[in-house]
């Protein structure tokens, strides 16, 4: 207990390193996965289905390995870097999916009806499917956020200092009292994935409309 008081401080700025890789997996992740889920669904055949071989590419590989492979590029890149970099790209693969069937969710008529009324197909999309879309995928992304905050327990081994790193170097020094450290880490990222999952659920219900879904339980 008198290890774990000593080194609070470290503790936080580990959980500030966990929250800024998340924010930038997550971010990344949502951008190159709605990219995916729009080329998936609006393509033509050949791309849709190259874009698919991606997807799955990407959701096949285990993020250890992709970290490795960002970590060993040609390119000497900062370990933050790296940690956004491969755990982005991981998530875009699980959230195209979130994304593609939240776009199959808006019927075809309201594209229809906003095509009848004289908007482009991007207008279409930018003011009719993609709102749409994003209020049915919160749900799914609060799942995605907690996947990721216990992914971000790997990025130690490409040199990224975050709470798991620092709770092996308290056992290395300290001799002892691996259950307890441990133990509070894992307290530490139930913390986090409850929260993070709060703040999901306030925003799906700030987003909801009436009659569209149905809130996250």
């Amino acid at each position: 207990m008198a290890n774990l008081a000593r080194e609070w401080a470290g503790f936080l700025r580990a959980v500030g390193v966990v929250l800024q890789v998340v924010a930038g997996v997550m971010t990344f992740g949502s951008l190159f996965g709605i990219g995916l889920a729009l080329a998936q669904v609006y393509s033509p055949t050949f791309l849709a289905l190259s874009v698919t071989a991606l997807e799955r590419t990407l959701r096949g590989i285990p993020a250890i390995v992709l970290l490795l492979v960002v970590y060993y590029l040609p390119w000497r890149l900062p370990p933050l870097f790296v940690a956004i970099a491969a755990l982005g790209l991981c998530s875009s693969g699980y959230q195209s999916q979130i994304f593609r069937t939240a776009l199959r969710s808006v019927r075809p008529g309201q594209v229809e009806a906003g095509l009848a009324l004289g908007l482009t197909r991007w207008q279409v999309l930018a003011h009719i499917v993609l709102p749409q879309a994003f209020r049915m995928a919160v749900g799914s992304l609060a799942n995605e956020f907690s996947a990721q905050i216990k992914e971000t327990s790997l990025v130690y081994v490409v040199g990224v200092a975050e709470i798991l790193r620092h709770a092996r170097h308290i056992v290395a020094y300290s001799f002892g009292n691996s259950l307890l450290i441990y133990g509070f880490v894992a307290l530490i990222y139930f913390v986090l994935t409850r929260t993070g999952n709060a703040f999901f659920h306030l925003v799906e219900q700030r987003l909801r409309i009436p009659g569209l879904g149905k809130p996250m339980i």
